[in-house]
């Protein structure tokens, strides 16, 4: 008996389910709004339902980087706003935090902020047979971004771009 639940012991799979929900355009400028007030930037913010439990993320960033403070008082400046105005249907978890090393590249502007910094970008639709990309910011004019890769300068534009990050480096 004792061998049969050794033998069972971390065997059984563990599964995670969890599903992004799209987040409102209403709720978006709203926790966007309350952040500027504590002159902190709105990188993303998520809504991850997992089972019942629904999380609010909200990802911050200032000049210079957050830190545990920044995060705590923006947490306490969204938790406040969504008390009141109530835009979430049904109990969840707020969670606020860093955008992280690999940061997501959300805007244009962000391209712009972190020239000469690598980064990741996943196209929409292939170009020049790939849709992943991997180099370093060169330029950003109007709405087509440079990025020097290790085939040479590549230009993409903006609306191509389905999902971007910076490539954390380690020195």
């Amino acid at each position: 008996m004792r061998d049969r639940l050794a033998q069972k012991v971390g065997q059984e799979p563990t599964f995670c389910f969890w599903k992004v929900l799209i987040v409102d355009s209403s709720l978006l400028a709203g926790i966007s709004e309350q952040l500027a007030i504590l002159h902190y930037e709105l990188v993303a913010a998520q809504l991850v339902r997992s089972g019942r439990a629904v999380t609010l993320q909200v990802f911050i960033d200032k000049e210079g980087g957050v830190n545990i403070d920044d995060c705590v008082a923006a947490s306490r400046q969204l938790g406040v706003w969504l008390d009141v105005e109530n835009p979430i249907a049904g109990p969840y978890r707020l969670e606020v935090s860093s955008p992280g090393l690999d940061r997501p590249l959300t805007k244009l502007t962000d391209f712009q902020r972190f020239s000469g910094q690598e980064c990741e970008i996943e196209l929409h639709v292939l170009q020049d047979g790939r849709r992943r990309w991997k180099g370093v910011i060169k330029n950003v004019q109007e709405d087509v971004i440079t990025l020097q890769t290790e085939l040479g300068d590549a230009n993409f534009l903006w609306s191509s771009i389905y999902r971007a990050r910076l490539v954390p480096q380690w020195s």
